[in-house]
């Protein structure tokens, strides 16, 4: 969407990297486990951003995008799941099994 991170106007980047005031960011767990401090916090996550992403990983949130599938662990999934009461990951390929109740009726 745009080249560098701070050139997005609606990113958390400004607060979290930059130290910009901003009442609707609210710290959370990982982003506090980056420092002690808010400074080091700040130059940290700046860190992360720049190294970005290897094509790998990029390349796995793309096709789960793409396929709306959730991705994460097989657990995460079946949250999802649950509580969207659709399914949230790949179907599976082929035929439904033959129902297989009394297999001397098929005689």
């Amino acid at each position: 969407m745009v080249v560098d991170a701070g050139d997005y106007e609606w990113s958390s980047y400004h607060r979290n990297a930059l130290g910009k005031p901003d009442q609707l960011i609210q710290p959370h767990a990982t982003y506090c486990a980056l420092g002690d401090q808010f400074k080091s916090r700040c130059i940290a996550y700046r860190t992360l951003v720049e190294q970005g992403m290897d094509m790998r990983e990029l390349t796995i949130i793309r096709e789960h995008l793409q396929r709306q599938h959730a991705l994460g662990s097989t657990r995460f999934r079946t949250a999802i799941e649950t509580i969207l009461n659709r399914r949230a990951g790949p179907a599976r390929i082929g035929r439904p099994r033959k129902c297989q109740a009394n297999p001397e009726s098929a005689l």
